[in-house]
């Protein structure tokens, strides 16, 4: 926990490295900075004009349909990938579809 020792130190070293004529101005852009966020979030929640039932949800983009699938985990492939991102196994565009034996 900071102490007022802890807190004029810090002053005087602020004084240092930004000088006492810049001060002023760092800490009113900082409460500028915060009355803006607090603007922003208490704006956000008291705005009646986003109603969380009725607000429309972009639509989620379908997959392009993939003519090609993964022969051992049967992930959808772009046409140009020669390794598939979930399993690494190595697909060609001629590989036909695995077929189910018993």
């Amino acid at each position: 926990m900071l102490g007022t020792q802890d807190l004029l130190i810090g002053l005087v070293l602020a004084a240092f490295f930004f000088g006492a004529k810049r001060l002023p101005e760092i800490a009113r852009s900082l409460g500028q900075s915060m009355t803006e966020f607090k603007k922003g979030v208490s704006g956000a929640e008291a705005d009646p004009t986003a109603d969380v039932s009725t607000a429309k949800l972009p639509a989620a983009p379908s997959p392009p349909p993939a003519s090609l699938a993964c022969p051992a985990c049967k992930t959808a492939l772009e046409p140009d990938w020669v390794h598939c991102p979930r399993c690494g196994a190595a697909v060609t565009a001629t590989t036909p579809p695995p077929t189910e034996t018993r």
